[in-house]
């Protein structure tokens, strides 16, 4: 292989190594980033599991009793085996725009009050269901950055590792140059024309 050759491989895997090194990187500090937002934003919630079955606690979620709901698959479980289970039986089955209508609907005020009150909480349960859903998604997001980050890293150990290779190849003067040998041709006659009249 020819140094220039040599130079142009070491080149392109510098700029592999810092290509990757850079994306490992990134991936790592998104990985940080949305998980601290994601604890962040619900730290102040004070969102507690219930601390036992007698307190609520559905036989499911045993894992995060008395816990306080802090990591994106807390707000996972906790939105869809706790609200949604509550929401369920709010609604009997039935979602906040159906007890809206009926309230709407409803001649009697007591009745309505009463359908009122239930599409209230249904919407209240399912807006806090869905913004827990979005910091599980995040939570999720964060997760992949952090399998990107690790891949990028195995991959630039990799670049590393025949970086130094070629490095040590040149520094150790076991490159060869080939030599070229050009071949002239031998006299060439120049064809002479036969004279037409």
């Amino acid at each position: 292989m020819t140094r220039s050759i040599r130079w142009r491989i070491i080149v392109l895997q510098i700029v592999a190594l810092l290509v990757l090194a850079f994306g490992s990187g990134a991936a790592f500090y998104a990985n940080s980033f949305i998980n601290t937002q994601v604890h962040d934003q619900l730290a102040p919630q004070q969102i507690y599991f219930p601390a036992n079955a007698a307190q609520g606690l559905p036989k499911d979620l045993t894992q995060y009793a008395g816990q306080q709901v802090l990591t994106g698959e807390q707000a996972h479980a906790y939105a869809e085996q706790y609200i949604g289970l509550h929401v369920k039986e709010i609604g009997q089955g039935h979602p906040y725009s159906y007890w809206s209508t009926q309230a709407r609907a409803a001649t009697d005020p007591a009745v309505a009050a009463k359908d009122q009150g239930i599409a209230d909480t249904l919407f209240k349960g399912e807006t806090l269901r869905s913004m827990l859903n979005q910091a599980w998604t995040f939570s999720v997001i964060a997760q992949i950055a952090l399998y990107a980050g690790i891949a990028f890293a195995i991959a630039a150990v990799i670049v590393l590792g025949t970086l130094i290779f070629e490095v040590a190849e040149m520094v150790t003067g076991r490159e060869t140059v080939e030599a070229v040998e050009t071949v002239h041709p031998a006299s060439v006659t120049e064809p002479v024309l036969a004279d037409v009249r």
